[in-house]
């Protein structure tokens, strides 16, 4: 009954943490309408919103970073949509199908289609620029932390775009301070500890997959609005008639290559077939969608968590000399670890479907989406340590019991998530 008890006023004690911070941003909705464009979801670009961050505790300073990042902004990730929208594009232009609007887009897709076809998946100019600026980013906030200089490991799985995102940032960490010493690895030896589920991993594990929010047992009750599809293909097309593909796939085809193209330089081609102001009005059930592709596998990031808290346990304990520990995988991962974590209250797991969107954003898991554990030492005291976690940048709750938010006590913290790696 005792135990009961403390997780209920835990779960009281994060959902109040949680309302307070949404009543600090704004509703979903009403951020969505300031800024349409994080209607692209996981395809939003990150931003570089001026953010003010809470003063450091009297008596205390960072020493430690723990982090880890989506790559930056890229092209497409396979090659079946340019291939198709190739197909379909000059189908209809042979054919005399195209509008004024669809033939000018299609005059536009053949120009760039070379570069479309050699880009896949590669990691575009802007996802280089992302992660300098987020680096900088770093060392302007917590200058305590690398001021010194000190040794870095920096880990990435295996994509070529996942390496390269590492590479820009130690690169501008190195530009800020000569004096910093980093460490670049993409190996399979590191697996584990930002990309545990690629297939390379030597280490295997048997943690539940594919779990489902409850919201999905009430998904009939929410009125999903999917119209949007239907009017774009109007305005490409005089006739459907003998197109390759049923309806809907060409629609989200076109939908997912317009939500890309401002990654890769080539905001603009589809003119005005698709405007931001018309995403999001279908962006809450695309949400929800979303919510139950994170929510599946978080069990599946419980290596990646234990390897925080075993790199910090080593930095505190003095077995590791490191200032920072950086970590370059996917949304795949990050998504699903944000959702373990219950960062923001992505954890809450609400059984109705319109709730989904004040604990899970999905434009949270956006191109260089990072999460920054910062840790701070007590000058007068060494073993107290408080910590805070940033979410892209900004501030963020996690369920763990605290009366100074942002500020966490770590032994709080790593009590709390090893408990829930353990259950």
């Amino acid at each position: 009954m005792k135990r009961t008890s403390i997780l209920v006023a835990t779960t009281l004690l994060a959902l109040m943490t949680v309302t307070m911070a949404w009543g600090q941003r704004g509703n979903a909705l009403d951020v969505l309408k300031a800024d349409p464009r994080r209607a692209y979801g996981t395809d939003y670009p990150y931003q570089f919103n001026t953010t003010s961050l809470t003063k450091t505790p009297s008596g205390y300073e960072p020493f430690y970073i723990s982090h880890y990042a989506r790559h930056g902004s890229r092209y497409y990730w396979n090659a079946f949509l340019y291939r198709e929208l190739d197909s379909l594009l000059t189908y209809a232009h042979d054919k005399r199908q195209l509008t004024t609007e669809g033939e000018a887009f299609y005059g536009r897709f053949m120009s760039a289609k070379e570069e479309l076809m050699t880009g896949v998946s590669e990691l575009s100019d802007l996802g280089w620029e992302q992660h300098q600026r987020i680096a900088r980013t770093m060392y302007n906030d917590f200058p305590e932390v690398f001021k010194k200089g000190g040794n870095v490991l920096a880990i990435s799985s295996l994509s070529g775009r996942c390496v390269l995102s590492m590479s820009a940032f130690c690169q501008e960490l190195v530009q800020c301070n000569p004096t910093i010493e980093i460490r670049e690895q993409s190996s399979r030896f590191t697996l584990d500890g930002v990309v545990p589920t690629d297939r390379q991993n030597p280490v295997k594990h048997d943690f539940p997959k594919n779990v489902k929010p409850r919201y999905e047992k009430n998904r009939d009750r929410f009125h999903a609005i999917d119209t949007l599809r239907n009017i774009i293909i109007s305005r490409i097309f005089t006739s459907t008639d003998g197109l390759p593909g049923n309806m809907h796939h060409i629609g989200s085809n076109l939908i997912n290559l317009y939500t890309s193209l401002p990654s890769i330089g080539h905001e603009g081609m589809m003119g005005n077939i698709i405007t931001d102001e018309e995403l999001t009005v279908e962006w809450e059930t695309n949400n929800l969608g979303s919510y139950s592709w994170v929510f599946g596998p978080q069990y599946e990031m419980i290596p990646i968590l234990q390897d925080i808290i075993k790199k910090v346990d080593a930095v505190i304990g003095g077995s590791s000399d490191h200032i920072a520990d950086l970590r370059f995988g996917h949304d795949t991962c990050l998504g699903p670890l944000t959702v373990l974590m219950g960062i923001n209250g992505a954890d809450l797991d609400p059984e109705d479907p319109y709730e989904v969107k004040n604990c899970y954003q999905n434009w949270e898991t956006c191109k260089a989406s990072n999460i920054q554990l910062v840790f701070y030492r007590n000058k007068k005291n060494t073993n107290d340590i408080l910590m805070k976690c940033l979410l892209n940048g900004e501030e963020a709750t996690l369920p763990v019991p605290t009366d100074s938010y942002p500020y966490y006590k770590w032994s709080d913290f790593r009590q709390f998530y090893m408990t829930r790696c353990a259950q």
